[in-house]
C-alpha cells in the first residue's frame, strides 16, 4: 500500500486572484459581438468552465459562430492584459499560497497537481510567471479535456501518478471543482476566498477559510483514509 497522496488544485480563484482580467476580458468578448457584458457576479459565476461552455452559459441565445468569436476575443484580450501588466500583477497569488505549496511540496509523500479551465498556454505562462514549475507533477487544462465538472482532468491526474481516488483531494473555489472531484471519487475541499460563495459548494467535504488550514486538514483526511 502506497503512502503517496495527491493534492490537485484549481487555479483561478484558488491559487491566484485573476478576477480583474477575467472581467475585463469578458467585457472584450461581449464587445466583439456588440453586446453589453453581464454583471460581475454572473461572470465570476462561470469561472472554472471551459471558455466555450462559459459563453453558452452567459449568452445562451447567441449563435454558435458568434460565441466562437467571443471565445477568441476573450483569449486575445486576456493575453493582452497579462502582457501589459505581467503575471505577478495580472494574476497575483493569494496571500499564503506560495508558502503552503512549498510546505506541501517539501513533504516527500505529497504530490501536487493542477486541474484548471485555463488553456495550456495560459496555464504554462502563469506557472512560469510565478516560478512554480518545480511544484506540480501533473497539470491538466481545458485544451485536453471536457469542461468541469466532468471528472476527466482529475482522472488523468490520478492516472499520471498511479494513485487511487481515496489518496487524492481536489481543492477549488467553485461548485464545478467540487462536483468534478466528487464525480472522480476524490475528496473535494472548497475554499472560501474564491469566486463562488461557500453556499454553492454543496459537494465539498469541507470548506476552508484560509490556505493555512489546508495542511492540517489533509493530515486529518488521510488519517481516516
Amino acid at each position: 500500500m502506497t503512502d503517496l497522496r495527491l493534492v490537485i488544485f484549481d487555479v483561478d480563484g484558488t491559487l491566484v486572484d485573476s478576477q480583474a482580467d477575467i472581467l475585463a476580458a469578458m467585457g472584450g468578448a461581449f464587445a466583439a459581438v456588440n453586446r453589453p457584458a453581464p454583471d460581475r457576479s454572473a461572470i465570476l459565476g462561470i469561472v472554472g468552465l471551459s471558455l466555450p461552455q462559459a459563453m453558452v452559459a452567459l449568452a445562451p441565445d447567441l449563435e454558435a459562430d458568434r460565441r466562437a468569436v467571443m471565445v477568441e476575443a476573450y483569449k486575445d484580450a486576456y493575453f493582452d492584459l497579462r502582457a501589459k501588466a505581467g503575471v505577478a500583477e495580472s494574476s497575483p497569488l493569494y496571500p499564503g499560497v506560495r508558502d503552503v505549496l512549498e510546505r506541501l511540496h517539501a513533504h516527500p509523500e505529497t504530490l501536487l497537481g493542477v486541474a484548471t479551465g485555463k488553456s495550456r498556454r495560459g496555464l504554462d505562462k502563469l506557472i512560469e510567471g510565478h516560478a512554480l514549475e518545480h511544484l506540480f507533477v501533473t497539470r491538466h487544462c481545458a485544451d485536453d479535456h471536457p469542461s468541469k465538472p466532468h471528472p476527466a482532468m482529475v482522472q488523468a491526474a490520478l492516472a499520471d501518478t498511479g494513485l487511487d481516488p481515496h489518496r487524492a483531494v481536489m481543492v477549488g473555489d467553485t461548485s464545478f471543482d467540487m462536483e468534478m472531484g466528487a464525480a472522480a471519487g476524490v475528496v473535494p475541499v472548497g475554499v472560501a476566498w474564491g469566486y463562488h460563495p461557500a453556499e454553492r459548494l454543496n459537494a465539498a467535504h469541507t470548506v476552508i477559510e484560509t490556505i493555512e488550514a489546508l495542511p492540517p486538514l489533509l493530515d486529518t483526511i488521510w488519517e481516516d483514509a
